[in-house]
């Protein structure tokens, strides 16, 4: 996570990751010069790096994914998992009403978990939760919204299944994030696993990744992450506390 800052947007978009991969090359021996890496985008869009050219084929492979509003960029970078992660405003004003802005894009389900919610402030915190959980998951399977629209599936959180004080006002103790495919009823989308935190006391960040195979078929093991506060070339520190509140989805 970096702050947004001025300049150009061409430029900003060229410098954003390179700087934000030389710390995950050395986890991986520094097999990889970071001043070598290529980028591409798939059929959907969603950049990549890519390896082809590279020399150390057999090196564990970088995966990134970015996210940004007017006042943070959030970059999510992981070894051999995809990931998709996404940033909104806790305070994102809509133009339309909650819900008849939800009946337009989330499932049933969802629409249904909203409207249970009497409080507006609540529905609202709820709503952007959502949003930014379900941005995450199609831009890790790297379809985007345009590949898989936000009716295709619903995102549940765990504790509001069992009714619990999920939709009380409490943001930290969602219990497991899970996402339920209305595409396909044999999908594969119990193999990814979610994270939703509180950054900076201002924003919601989602991050979606695709669970180990060693622990397939055993309890979960959480998401191992590390939250670093960045200005490019400037400064990189740890951040946890207030500047990084993890709500659901890990230890």
């Amino acid at each position: 996570m970096f702050p947004a800052s001025g300049g150009s947007s061409s430029r900003r978009q060229l410098c954003w990751p390179v700087p934000l991969f030389e710390r995950p090359l050395q986890d991986i021996n520094g097999q990889v010069d970071p001043r070598s890496l290529k980028f591409k985008k798939n059929i959907h869009g969603k950049p990549e790096l890519e390896w082809n050219d590279n020399p150390c084929q057999s090196a564990s492979r970088l995966q990134f994914n970015i996210s940004h509003t007017s006042s943070l960029i959030l970059c999510g970078v992981t070894v051999d998992s995809p990931i998709g992660v996404d940033l909104e405003e806790k305070q994102r004003k809509l133009k339309n009403d909650i819900l008849a802005f939800a009946r337009r894009y989330f499932t049933p389900h969802e629409v249904k978990f909203l409207s249970s919610i009497s409080d507006p402030g609540v529905q609202h915190q709820y709503f952007v939760k959502l949003w930014t959980l379900k941005e995450s998951y199609v831009k890790a399977l790297g379809r985007g919204f345009s590949g898989l629209p936000f009716k295709m599936f619903t995102i549940q959180f765990g504790n509001a299944e069992k009714g619990d004080s999920c939709i009380s006002g409490e943001t930290n103790n969602e219990g497991e994030i899970i996402v339920k495919s209305l595409e396909h009823v044999n999908s594969v989308s119990s193999n990814w696993q979610f994270a939703l935190l509180e950054l900076a006391g201002s924003h919601y960040a989602a991050i979606c990744m695709e669970k180990d195979e060693a622990v397939e078929g055993r309890v979960p093991t959480p998401m191992k992450l590390t939250v670093r506060k960045t200005i490019p070339y400037m400064r990189d520190e740890f951040i946890s506390g207030p500047d990084a509140v993890v709500i659901s989805g890990l230890t």
